[in-house]
């Protein structure tokens, strides 16, 4: 995989999410806490959701970047269980469902538009991260996870398992809202 490409894509994801956050500002408090059923997420509930795996990979990112391989070569090599973990977050047609630790699980909690405004910073946050990412070594350059302190993933891997997660909760806060009883504005594609 073209290490420069790769960056270019993920760039691409994170701004089109900013975009589609900034669409999330124009709904009502009734939009942003709907739920289509009972143990489903609300649109501030999957943003919430997010947030909690930022506070952990955009922390653990910048400090691998630091200590990791300076130069970056023009190939970005996946490693196995990496590019499983990736592909797996991508949405698919029917969006497959997916167990959440309890820690990373918001529902119940009381939040509000703060969510929302803390993401966008998270997204920015990618951009910066994103950016430097551009001299460092996806390849070599190793990232904890969230779910272990054993497994290490490779930068480049851990790049697109936040990102495409992002894609996938996005995708499901437009399903909500397309469901929403209260659907009067929509979030952009």
């Amino acid at each position: 995989m073209n290490a420069p490409e790769l960056i270019h894509e993920l760039e691409q994801f994170t701004r089109k999410h900013l975009g589609e956050v900034e669409t999330l500002f124009e709904l009502t408090a009734e939009q942003l806490n709907w739920r289509a059923e009972e143990g489903s997420w609300s649109i501030l509930e999957c943003i919430e959701h997010l947030n909690r795996y930022g506070d952990f990979y955009l922390p653990e990112i910048e400090q691998s970047m630091k200590t990791g391989n300076r130069k970056q070569p023009a190939i970005f090599k996946t490693g196995w269980l990496g590019n499983y973990f990736a592909k797996s977050m991508l949405p698919k047609e029917k969006l497959n469902k997916m167990k959440t630790f309890k820690n990373m699980n918001p529902q119940g909690s009381q939040l509000d538009r703060s969510v929302i405004n803390k993401f966008k910073g998270q997204l920015e946050t990618m951009l910066k991260l994103l950016d430097a990412a551009k001299e460092v070594d996806l390849t070599r350059t190793k990232t904890g996870i969230s779910i272990s302190n054993w497994i290490k993933l490779r930068l480049g891997d851990t790049f697109r398992v936040v990102i495409y997660h992002h894609e996938r909760h996005l995708v499901q806060m437009k399903r909500v809202l397309s469901n929403s009883p209260a659907h009067t504005t929509s979030v952009s594609a």
